[in-house]
């Protein structure tokens, strides 16, 4: 934690939340406004529906090869400036996908949205660190967590909106214009959190070694895994949802909202929970607990479609469910992530969000195309994904228990 936090903000805590949030909606904002426009733009750029999805993948992998770096650099050059590069690139390529001309175009646009946007969400949860105590960054990190849900909620109605109103090359204006304002709202009022003393040579073997040092370390590794591919079984309904919602379930673009309000509900539902329960059960505790919720959800929601035939008024509902019990258990995780190498607090967010972010584009680009077609093979895969989840979280637990008992509220920060 920064020693000097109480001068450097002195606004209301809930005010860097806010900032914090806008910085980390970012990336998932930027995926799911466009979704309902996936037809018009296949339609209008004459694509394939295996070229749209890597539409998808190309801005995961693009998100998973920068975040490399991202949190590197801003264990070296602070915090701030991290921020504004990235928000100030992604606002370019967004641009640059509202003018482009082939399914071509469009990809490359959409990597370079891809490999700017990591920023916002790895400093983001490297500031919260640098500034809160364990308990206060729990909670802080739970707000977090309900802010960050707003966006996806809205931005599927906004994108259907424009898509029918305006045209799929204003859903990338809309979000060159949301760059803009947050890149001068970042410059404004984000200050730098990076203590001096805590500043790191950006060197390339001093890197190496960093990697080296996180990458050897099972714990990081196990307590990745357990945060960042449990999240897939959500995503990717997030993924399919073209063809889940509109051919499975029948609805039409502009509902296509109801998915993602469902979905968000449960997860800021989730992140309320786990901000109330910080300093009240161990974090232990709270991770079982919401894996309980998402194993249970995950054997129901397969059940039901093997059984029944899918409709709306029940199959968005596991989803949701689901969703709250991942919201439940990820910001107690995040923190033993950051809390396992306090030094390297930005580069161990990079390659947590790295491990997730490449998880999700191979659910984009390979998993997603596989079983989109059926929603008993997408119940069955949201399970096994998070049963990879759950397994890593266990054997972690089995191996090396005081891991699992050393941050929040019930222990003090592991120091490695």
């Amino acid at each position: 934690m920064n020693p000097e936090a109480d001068r450097i903000w002195s606004a209301p805590r809930w005010a860097l939340a806010v900032l914090l949030a806008a910085l980390g909606m970012l990336g998932p904002f930027s995926i799911d406004t466009f979704l309902p426009a996936f037809s018009g733009i296949a339609e209008a750029l004459d694509a394939t529906p295996v070229q749209m999805q890597q539409t998808l993948s190309a801005y995961l992998f693009g998100f998973a090869f920068m975040n490399l770096f991202h949190g590197a650099l801003a264990d070296s050059f602070g915090r701030r400036p991290v921020v504004l590069w990235g928000v100030g690139v992604f606002t370019l390529a967004s641009v640059g996908c509202a003018l482009a001309p082939t399914i071509g175009w469009l990809v490359a646009f959409r990597a370079l949205q891809g490999l700017s946007t990591g920023a916002g969400i790895v400093v983001s949860r490297a500031v919260i660190r640098d500034m809160f105590r364990p308990e206060e960054a729990q909670r802080v990190m739970s707000q977090v967590t309900i802010y960050f849900g707003v966006a996806p909620a809205v931005a599927p109605i906004i994108g259907g909106w424009l898509f029918v109103h305006v045209n799929w090359h204003g859903i990338f204006w809309f979000l060159a214009l949301i760059g803009v304002l947050l890149w001068l709202a970042n410059w404004k009022f984000l200050p730098e959190t990076l203590h001096p003393t805590h500043v790191q040579p950006f060197e390339l073997q001093h890197l190496m070694r960093g990697y080296s040092q996180l990458l050897s370390d099972p714990r990081f590794v196990l307590l990745a895994f357990a945060s960042g591919v449990p999240f897939n079984g959500m995503f990717l309904y997030v993924l399919a949802a073209p063809e889940f919602l509109g051919h499975h379930l029948g609805l039409g673009p502009t509902q296509f909202f109801w998915f993602f309000l469902l979905t968000i509900t449960g997860i800021m539902a989730g992140a309320w929970v786990s901000g109330r329960l910080a300093g009240r059960i161990p974090p232990r505790h709270q991770v079982r607990h919401g894996f309980v919720v998402m194993f249970a959800t995950g054997i129901l929601n397969l059940a039901a479609n093997l059984v029944f035939t899918p409709h709306a008024w029940w199959a968005l509902a596991p989803i949701a469910v689901f969703a709250f019990g991942w919201a439940l258990n990820v910001p107690v995780v995040t923190l033993m992530v950051l809390d396992l190498h306090p030094l390297r607090r930005g580069m161990a967010s990079s390659l947590q969000a790295v491990v997730g972010s490449v998880a999700n584009g191979v659910v984009a680009g390979v998993i997603a195309p596989l079983v989109m077609h059926s929603t008993v093979a997408l119940a069955a895969t949201s399970l096994a994904m998070l049963c990879i989840g759950l397994a890593a979280w266990l054997y972690l637990r089995h191996r090396w228990p005081a891991a699992v008992r050393g941050t929040g509220a019930a222990g003090g920060p592991l120091v490695s």
